[in-house]
């Protein structure tokens, strides 16, 4: 959510949906269009149309499928095109399962606040002293809000590869938290701990280690116990190591070189994830997201003031540029259409997916596409279109 207006204007010119609702065109072969209309009340906005202009022509170069949620007091709409996969052409699969990618990190949150709540975890303790044999001396002033809010100064784990072939080759290799961890905190800081910002998911990495250590059972079960259960999302899961998608799932391309020298789309949907673990593996639905993002609007998931750390912005830079920083605890905030909208992207390879908000849940939004650009430097263009129909262009 994070790109210049400039950026931003750009990308939405070539989608059509800068101006307004825009008629919709025929869909690609194979694609489909599943849509609710809007029930917006008298006087608020009808995304209905723009979302649809979003998605129309699907598949093509940018994405092969979009499945896409609108909810809250505003209206309900519900929509999907494209395709399950480029050989069979069928139908994209609404229900469908996705790789859900950093919008994992607001599961992680929920559930570190949640046992903050139980006096388990205090958010002013530093890492190192629930970790003293893995947190080393340069980073021992680093507190669990650090962590969550990205102000901590850990640099990113060191992993193989640069570009997305030599990622794929090593898409198998399995990592351990640990093994993670140790490689980053082995580094120089990047910035004395709370004077600035960098997003990383080597924090959440180490909040799911604190989670793990206080609870004496694993990360995956405690964010089940505490988050997924209660609310009922049976087609959320972790992984656990598992490299392909349990369960009904349209499948992912991503664009890079192929074995004959050529440009390209190759399919991906089988990818090992344990390089982000607490930070970015998670598997859902579009159904299961939106009530998980009605629910903890709601404070019906994290309660009280702890729930207000997500909606808390640091009052540091972002390390790279300098500007105000966007993420708080688990969040991260953008103002679009005139008003605050507060969630979380997330990217694998193959798969973009997000959960958004307005403060008061009065208009909700989430969305999985199957990017083929997915983990690139810019936004992807149908991801972008389907934030700016549902909210508005940026302030």
């Amino acid at each position: 959510m994070r790109k210049s207006l400039r950026a931003l204007l750009a990308a939405t010119l070539v989608l059509g949906v800068a101006g307004g609702p825009a008629a919709v065109p025929a869909l690609a072969a194979g694609g489909t269009a599943a849509t609710a209309p809007a029930t917006a009340p008298a006087g608020a906005s009808d995304p209905g149309e723009a979302l649809s202009a979003v998605l129309a022509g699907l598949p093509r170069a940018d994405a092969t499928a979009a499945l896409v949620r609108v909810g809250g007091r505003e209206g309900v709409w519900r929509g999907s095109a494209g395709v399950h996969d480029l050989e069979s052409g069928a139908p994209a699969d609404p229900a469908a399962r996705f790789r859900a990618g950093s919008v994992t990190k607001v599961f992680t949150a929920a559930t570190v606040l949640r046992l903050a709540a139980e006096g388990r975890i205090d958010l002013d303790r530093t890492a190192r002293s629930y970790l003293p044999e893995l947190i080393p001396g340069r980073y021992a002033t680093v507190t669990v809000r650090q962590l969550l809010n990205h102000t901590h100064g850990i640099p990113a784990a060191d992993l193989p590869g640069e570009t997305v072939e030599e990622w794929y080759a090593h898409r198998f290799d399995r990592h351990t938290p640990v093994e993670l961890v140790r490689s980053a905190v082995a580094q120089p800081r990047e910035f004395r701990p709370g004077t600035r910002q960098h997003y990383l998911n080597i924090g959440y990495t180490i909040a799911g280690l604190i989670v793990e250590r206080v609870t004496g059972d694993s990360f995956e079960k405690q964010v089940e116990r505490r988050v997924l259960g209660p609310l009922g999302l049976r087609d959320t899961y972790f992984p656990r190591g598992a490299a392909g998608l349990a369960g009904p799932y349209n499948h992912g391309y991503q664009t890079m070189r192929l074995d004959d020298g050529t440009t390209g789309l190759r399919d991906v949907s089988v990818w090992g994830t344990s390089d982000a673990w607490a930070a970015g593996d998670l598997v859902s639905t579009t159904a299961d997201l939106e009530r998980f993002v009605r629910e903890l609007f709601a404070g019906r998931v994290v309660r009280g003031p702890l729930l207000e750390e997500m909606f808390t912005l640091p009052k540091v830079p972002d390390a790279a540029s300098g500007e105000p920083a966007a993420y708080s605890v688990g969040l991260s905030m953008k103002r679009l259409g005139g008003r605050e909208v507060w969630g979380k992207t997330g990217g694998r390879w193959g798969y973009n997916a997000a959960v958004a908000s307005t403060r008061d849940g009065s208009r909700t939004l989430v969305y999985s596409v199957n990017a083929t650009d997915a983990k690139g430097q810019d936004v992807n263009r149908t991801a972008l279109g389907l934030m700016v129909a549902a909210y508005g262009l940026p302030d």
